[in-house]
């Protein structure tokens, strides 16, 4: 049932694979939500590349018996107090409720330290944020209305 996930870290040769995983995960919420400012599945390859070079960026294939079924980014300021943030992670259609994300998270977690993190999702999305919740993630009260069907809603974990 549960493949056991590990992350491996992207180069820079990866980043087209990793644009176009994000453009087709992404699809689904661009077509419920038409969010054409913010969704990942409009943004172009240069914004993927822009943030590889942030030296506080990681991107880490989602691996499961060898096959990438998604991609988390890892933004980590280890030289400072900010929080670690996890923007984007996704999991590609067709292996999604296999509790990838959930692994993906945790290794995540492990590697990067499991205090002082935040994320965002949408509101509007209940398993995105049952998700983040079970793993101990608390809504912060902010939140930001993109537009009538879409809030992004803020996350934090101590």
């Amino acid at each position: 049932m549960n493949r056991q996930v590990e992350l491996l870290k992207a180069g820079f040769d990866d980043l087209q694979m990793i644009w176009k995983m994000q453009v087709e995960a992404f699809s689904e919420l661009y077509e419920k939500y038409h969010d054409t400012e913010t969704s990942p599945a409009t943004e172009e390859i240069d914004k993927i590349i822009w943030r590889f070079n942030q030296p506080e960026t990681t991107y880490y294939f989602i691996m499961a018996d060898g096959e990438k079924v998604g991609v988390i980014r890892v933004i980590d300021c280890k030289d400072d107090k900010t929080r670690k943030r996890i923007s984007p992670i996704f999991i590609m259609p067709g292996h999604r409720g296999m509790g990838y994300a959930q692994q993906a998270i945790r290794e995540a977690e492990r590697l990067h330290g499991k205090k002082h993190w935040q994320l965002d999702t949408i509101l509007q999305e209940r398993g995105n944020c049952y998700l983040y919740e079970k793993l101990g993630y608390h809504q912060t009260g902010k939140t930001e209305v993109i537009n009538d069907k879409i809030t992004i809603v803020f996350y934090e974990k101590d």
